[in-house]
C-alpha cells in the first residue's frame, strides 16, 4: 500500500494538536521533580515539607536567573553552597553531599561548579596552586588564608588600599586584582627557650 500524499500533513496536524499536552505534560514532570528534589532530606535536612519545597523553588529560580537548567543535583549543590557565603573545596562539596545522602558523581559535581562559575554563580579560585576553591561571594573581595588548614575568609574590599599600581603592558587592561594573605599562628616567644626569650 503506498501512502498518500497527504499522510504527512495529517500527522503535522496530530503532531501540532499533540504540542500542547506534551508542554503541559513536560511542566508537570518538572514539578514533580522539584517536588521529589525538595522531599529528599539531601537538600536541606530539619525543614518540613513545604519549606524545603520552598526553598528548591528559591534555588531553581536563582539557577534559571544565571541561565542554568535547575537539576535535582543542581540545586542540592546550590542549596549546600550558595546557602551562606563561603569558601568550599569540590572534596568538601563532596563529602558533605555523601553525608547528606545525595547522590551526586564527583563528574556531576565539577561539571556543577564549572557551569556555575561559567555562568557567574560562584567564583573559582586557585588560591595556592594544590587545590581549586569555590567562594559563594561573588562580589568583589580580597581573602586571608589559614596556612595550617588552607581555609579562606573574605576581606572587604575596603580594608586594603594601594597607593600605586604599575601600568598595565601595551593594549592590555586590569581586569581584576587578586590579593590572598597567608596567616599563621603567633609563636608564642614569651615562654622560656623560644627564639625571644633571654
Amino acid at each position: 500500500m503506498v501512502a498518500s500524499p497527504k499522510a504527512p500533513r495529517e500527522s503535522e496536524k496530530w503532531r501540532f494538536r499533540c504540542h500542547l499536552p506534551l508542554v503541559l505534560a513536560r511542566q508537570l514532570r518538572r514539578k514533580q521533580a522539584v517536588a521529589r528534589c525538595a522531599a529528599s532530606n539531601a537538600i536541606l535536612p530539619r525543614m518540613d515539607q513545604v519549606s524545603a519545597t520552598a526553598n528548591v523553588e528559591v534555588f531553581g529560580a536563582r539557577l534559571r536567573e544565571h541561565g542554568i537548567q535547575p537539576t535535582c543535583q543542581r540545586i542540592k549543590v546550590a542549596a549546600l553552597l550558595l546557602n551562606i557565603r563561603q569558601h568550599l573545596t569540590a572534596e568538601q562539596l563532596l563529602a558533605s553531599l555523601n553525608v547528606r545522602g545525595a547522590r551526586v558523581s564527583k563528574a556531576t559535581l565539577y561539571n556543577t561548579l564549572n557551569l556555575f562559575a561559567a555562568r557567574g554563580l560562584i567564583r573559582q579560585l586557585s588560591v595556592d596552586g594544590t587545590r581549586m576553591w569555590f567562594d559563594s561571594n561573588v562580589e568583589p573581595h580580597y581573602h586571608f588564608q589559614d596556612s595550617a588548614s588552607g581555609n579562606l575568609s573574605d576581606i572587604a574590599l575596603g580594608d586594603i588600599a594601594f597607593s600605586r599600581l604599575p601600568a598595565a603592558p601595551e593594549g592590555m587592561e586590569v581586569a581584576g586584582i587578586d590579593v590572598v594573605i597567608r596567616l599563621r599562628r603567633k609563636l608564642n616567644r614569651t615562654a622560656g627557650g623560644g627564639p625571644g626569650a633571654q
